[in-house]
C-alpha cells in the first residue's frame, strides 16, 4: 500500500507538478488503490470512494476523472493544466463534444500534445477532460480543427 501511493505520487509529480499532486493526495489516509487482477499493478486511485486518477496501461500515466479536475481548478490559479472556452460552447462541450481551436480563449502554454486538459468555461466551471491533439502555438494560431479530443463531458446540460 506504502510503495502504490508512493508510486502514484511519483507518477503524479512528474505528470502533473509538485503543487497538483499535493491537492490529488492532500490526505492520504483516505487515499485507497484498485489493481488489476491479473498484473497486480495500480488501475485506479480513490479519494473517500471518488475516482481521482485511472492509470493508462498504455503509456503509464494518469488520466485525470470529473472530480479531480474541480479539485485542481478550485485550488490552482487558471490557466494551469487547463483551457478556456467561450461560454457560448460550454453546453456542447458538457455533452462530450470535442474543443475547436477557434472557441478557446486561453490554455496553458506547458502542455504538450497527448497531455491530459481540463476544459472549463470563463467563470471557471469545469465542463470537461480531455486530451490535446495539437501543440499550444498550433491551437492559439488556427481557426479550424480539432484542438481537444474530450473523453469525459461533465453532462450537467441544458441541451
Amino acid at each position: 500500500m506504502l510503495f502504490a501511493l508512493r508510486k502514484a505520487k511519483a507518477i503524479s509529480d512528474y505528470q502533473f507538478g509538485q503543487p497538483i499532486t499535493d491537492i490529488l493526495f492532500e490526505d492520504e489516509n483516505e487515499i485507497h488503490f484498485e489493481f488489476s487482477k491479473n498484473t497486480g499493478k495500480i488501475k485506479h486511485v480513490y479519494y473517500k470512494n471518488n475516482l481521482i486518477l485511472n492509470l493508462r496501461p498504455t503509456n503509464g500515466f494518469f488520466t485525470l476523472s470529473l472530480f479531480s479536475a474541480d479539485k485542481i481548478a478550485k485550488n490552482i490559479p487558471s490557466p494551469k493544466l487547463r483551457a478556456v472556452v467561450m461560454s457560448e460552447v460550454s453546453d456542447f462541450i458538457r455533452i462530450g463534444r470535442n474543443v475547436f481551436c477557434k472557441h478557446i480563449i486561453e490554455i496553458d502554454e506547458n502542455l504538450r500534445p497527448l497531455d491530459e486538459v481540463i476544459v472549463v468555461n470563463q467563470e471557471n466551471e469545469t465542463l470537461a477532460i480531455g486530451k490535446l491533439m495539437i501543440p499550444v502555438p498550433y491551437v492559439q494560431s488556427f481557426k479550424t480543427g480539432v484542438a481537444i479530443k474530450v473523453r469525459k463531458g461533465n453532462n450537467k446540460s441544458k441541451l
